[in-house]
């Protein structure tokens, strides 16, 4: 581990060297979990994680480099919450998200509820005509309206179709009536995946979607024994192994141009879960851009 110091800098891995201009991944923390409807505190993911990761050794035995300096990361401020509606929030994401698009980084989201993915994704399909959303949830997020609004955290991916024709779901093991029905095809259920190896997991995912990938990642997808700290946490999940697994399986294929990692919901003095989100998103930066 890290010694920390008072003098380490207060981003995503604790980097001494940030540079704008040459980094490849530009990471926003977007606080906001004004939708939740269940256990609240997911505002505080953000800082959970970039907390923990200063303190992580960033030499990788799996890669034999250390990541952070093959792939220039830059953390940028936190993006302030907007609270007169969900849909003004999703407004600001999208902005700010289509500014980093812009300047060709890859934006990395640490919300935060899974709103957040709706205003990414958003801005995603403002500049690419061709592209896939893989989601990671243990619930299917596909209810067209719920506590009064079309922007809550459980309709993320009722918007997001609006917006993505091509999207695949893994790891859900909650969804209602109407959504297993509709979206059928486009989900890999948890009781599915029990029963296949992960290169029959890696081989289906491929199969449906395109080159140009954004992924969503609800950490609630992981088993409850790993990652307790989620706002609804369900049992009967993936293990960090798998979905690390899985995840270097697909992006040795795809290209990836955005991703999120959100619903990390602390828990007062239980910091694994932290760090298992940090290490979570380095260890994806490194399978997306060291091949």
């Amino acid at each position: 581990m890290r010694i920390l110091n008072a003098t380490l800098p207060y981003n995503l891995f604790g980097l001494e060297d940030q540079d704008y201009k040459t980094a490849k991944v530009a990471v926003l923390p977007v606080p906001y979990d004004s939708t939740s409807s269940y256990r609240v505190g997911s505002r505080e993911g953000p800082h959970a994680i970039i907390a923990a990761s200063r303190t992580m050794e960033l030499y990788s035995e799996e890669f034999d480099e250390t990541i952070s300096d093959k792939v220039g990361i830059f953390t940028l401020e936190e993006l302030a919450p907007d609270f007169n509606s969900p849909e003004g929030m999703i407004n600001r994401i999208a902005k700010e998200v289509g500014l980093l698009l812009e300047d060709k980084k890859v934006p990395l989201l640490l919300g935060g509820e899974h709103t957040i993915a709706v205003g990414a994704v958003k801005a995603i399909a403002k500049r690419y005509k061709d592209f896939s959303v893989l989601h990671f949830d243990a619930h299917a997020d596909s209810r067209d309206e719920f506590n009064s609004t079309k922007y809550s955290h459980a309709c993320v991916m009722a918007r997001i179709r609006e917006m993505c024709k091509s999207c695949f779901s893994v790891g859900v093991r909650s969804i209602d009536k109407e959504s297993a029905h509709r979206y059928e095809k486009s989900i890999l259920y948890m009781k599915d995946m029990q029963k296949m190896q992960t290169k029959a997991i890696v081989d289906l995912i491929l199969k449906n979607t395109k080159d140009n990938l954004y992924i969503t990642v609800d950490l609630d997808v992981l088993d409850s024994s790993e990652m307790p700290a989620t706002g609804t946490p369900e049992p009967g999940g993936i293990r960090y192994d798998q979905l690390r697994e899985i995840l270097k399986g697909v992006l040795a294929r795809r290209n990836l141009i955005g991703i999120d990692f959100n619903e990390l919901n602390p828990i007062p003095g239980v910091v694994a879960p932290d760090f298992l989100a940090a290490k979570l998103a380095y260890m994806t930066i490194g399978y997306a851009f060291l091949k």
